[in-house]
């Protein structure tokens, strides 16, 4: 599997590289879908010029991202295609090597459901996936990631969100320690993914045999542990920031600003046309009403997964993507990297090409509603929030639909494929 892995890594920086010597490098650079007012190269740039000018890059209104950025691309600004080129890289065989983790366990839970086949039903056999189904399902999801139009966009436009993305898809195959200081990392990057430290903690717990039982006294403690080692690294991290700036003026920079969505710049989100069209006085309590989308639903969906960390992970991944405050084409890219791993789920998608036609569409709608809007003046921007609804509806119907999917399987796992009601009819099931 190295061979074709090692191919498709060379393909992907080949056309990375060709984009970035054309003339289109800029054009994309610019675009509201792939850059937004926190990743944005060019914001890079200006924090850059100011601290070399002596002067606080959070002074003014301009660079919204952490210090570690703005420090890293202190020293590597001359390099900073290849750095982008790395970060992808990095990410796709991080995706690759946690994907061959993950079916190694699946191939193991087989094994246990072969030694207690006589308590299952005989006609869900055929769920089972086999090694061989799961064979190339590591390299499609390096190649679904590398590949995206929508990674490959992100990463010619030097968006700093590739560097975001790499801790989150790190983190699964660490140990405790590395697990918490990747994904401390990336909640210290945008906040965000501290919603992932409960699939994080599952995951732990299932690949070191800690059950997921509230009275035990072995699970408290393994959750005390972990949290410390995450605050622990998440605390250094911030001090470090203020060691290098001298001041604590980045948290309302980055972490305020995502939070309260100052900059309504247009972008794939769903914040900006509601807050430019909303009466200030009301503004406060919406705002609260949006943010706390991303972070309402870890409990249940916690709760619902428990025994599947991984799944509950990707579910997590696409609300982040959805309903974060400044989102781009490159978050989106991350969670749909991972749909090869649920192939086995197709057969119980309701609306996966109806979707699939909206979300290709809508892509393709995006620039050319801009063009109409900003340079034409032919539409507004109720035209472009449109385009901007329907795509983030579409969104969720896709990980609503692996949702059921996913819930109906195990479901026939446990009670058999065919159900038959107590008069010997086919019986249909409905998921409440």
């Amino acid at each position: 599997m190295a061979a074709p892995l090692t191919l498709l890594l060379v393909v992907a920086v080949t056309i990375r590289a060709a984009l970035y010597r054309s003339s289109l490098a800029e054009v994309i650079a610019e675009r509201v879908e792939v850059v937004s007012p926190i990743t944005a190269w060019k914001r890079v740039i200006e924090g850059l010029a100011l601290l070399d000018l002596g002067v606080s890059p959070y002074s003014g209104d301009v660079f919204h991202e952490t210090p570690l950025v703005i420090y890293l691309f202190h020293f590597l600004v001359d390099y900073a295609e290849i750095t982008f080129m790395l970060a992808d890289v990095i990410s796709a065989i991080a995706l690759y090597l946690a994907v061959k983790e993950y079916n190694k366990q699946v191939v193991r839970k087989k094994q246990k459901f072969a030694l207690e086949a006589d308590r299952y039903p005989q006609d869900c056999l055929e769920l089972i996936r086999s090694p061989k189904e799961m064979l190339y399902i590591p390299l499609k999801v390096a190649m679904f990631y590398l590949l995206n139009p929508f990674t490959i966009l992100s990463c010619v436009a030097k968006s700093t969100c590739g560097l975001n993305n790499a801790p989150q898809i790190i983190t699964p195959h660490c140990f405790k320690i590395s697990f918490a200081v990747f994904l401390c990392l990336a909640t210290y990057q945008s906040i965000y993914p501290l919603t992932l430290c409960a699939p994080a903690m599952l995951y732990l717990m299932q690949r070191q045999y800690i059950p997921v039982n509230y009275r035990r006294a072995s699970f408290w403690w393994f959750v005390v542990q972990y949290l410390f080692m995450y605050l622990g690294s998440l605390f250094v991290l911030i001090c470090l920031s203020f060691f290098l700036l001298g001041s604590w003026d980045y948290l309302p920079s980055v972490y305020g600003f995502i939070l309260s969505v100052p900059d309504l710049t247009p972008n794939i989100g769903l914040f900006w046309y509601f807050f430019a069209e909303m009466f200030e006085h009301f503004r406060l309590f919406f705002l609260c009403v949006f943010q706390i989308n991303v972070f309402f639903y870890t409990v249940p969906l916690s709760i619902k997964l428990k025994d599947h960390p991984v799944f509950l992970m990707f579910m997590q991944l696409a609300v982040i993507s959805i309903f974060k405050s400044y989102p781009t084409v490159g978050d989106i890219a991350l969670y749909m990297a991972l749909l090869p791993v649920w192939s086995h789920l197709h057969r119980f998608l309701r609306n996966i090409f109806l979707v699939s036609c909206v979300l290709l569409a809508c892509s393709v709608l995006f620039p050319v509603l801009w063009h109409l809007w900003i340079y034409a003046g032919s539409a507004n921007s109720n035209f472009y929030y449109a385009i901007t609804l329907l795509f983030n509806v579409a969104q969720i119907l896709l990980v609503s639909d692996y949702f059921y999917a996913f819930l109906r399987r195990e479901h026939h796992l446990i009670h058999g494929l065919y159900l038959k009601k107590k008069d010997g009819s086919e019986a249909t099931l409905v998921l409440k």
